[in-house]
């Protein structure tokens, strides 16, 4: 069996100039389409949703639009945890609680359903890529709006380049890979 190490480095590639010039992607498709390597990150990522018994210590486990959604499900399953997607302005069907956040050039807006937890609800927010931390600081805003308990943030890929660490200082965040 191979490492999780070599399941990330395997199962992640490099896309130059993608979705402009001077950006390398980091493209998890390869990763997603192999069952064993996929199985690992879902369970490393579950293991962050435990106690150091292994008991699992989290209610509800979140998933930031999109790729988050790919991961976040699979992990809740494997918890025995419900999903809440945090989804972009306008895509949730109920009442919603909204939360904007600066990009580089520019502002965007994530929602939750007003009813997605119950008051102290336990959350185990998942993303696949951790960058400046504004989407992350802003999911976790939208939590504790809701009356729930955040408690860590789990990513696959951390940019230690850009500011999300530092940004989310006060904040549990671990990471699979850190490039």
């Amino acid at each position: 069996m191979r490492s999780l190490e070599e399941v990330l480095t395997d199962g992640i590639r490099d896309i130059q100039d993608y979705p402009q010039p001077g950006v390398v992607f980091k493209d998890i498709t390869p990763l997603l389409a192999d069952h064993t390597g996929f199985t690992q990150v879902v369970e490393a990522l579950a293991a962050f949703g435990k106690d150091d018994d292994g008991d699992v210590v989290v209610d509800k486990v979140v998933g930031i639009e999109a790729r988050g959604f790919i991961l976040a499900a699979p992990v809740a399953l494997a918890l025995g945890a419900g999903f809440v997607p945090v989804r972009k302005q306008g895509k949730l069907p109920a009442a919603t609680f909204a939360e904007s956040y600066a990009l580089e050039y520019g502002e965007a807006t994530i929602e939750v359903h007003q009813d997605a937890f119950a008051p102290g609800d336990r959350v185990l927010v998942i993303d696949d890529v951790l960058a400046t931390g504004g989407t992350v600081e802003a999911c976790l805003r939208l939590i504790r709006r809701c009356g729930a308990e955040v408690v860590g943030t789990a990513v696959l890929i951390e940019l230690s380049f850009l500011p999300g660490r530092k940004r989310l200082a006060d904040e549990r965040v671990d990471a699979l890979v850190t490039v």
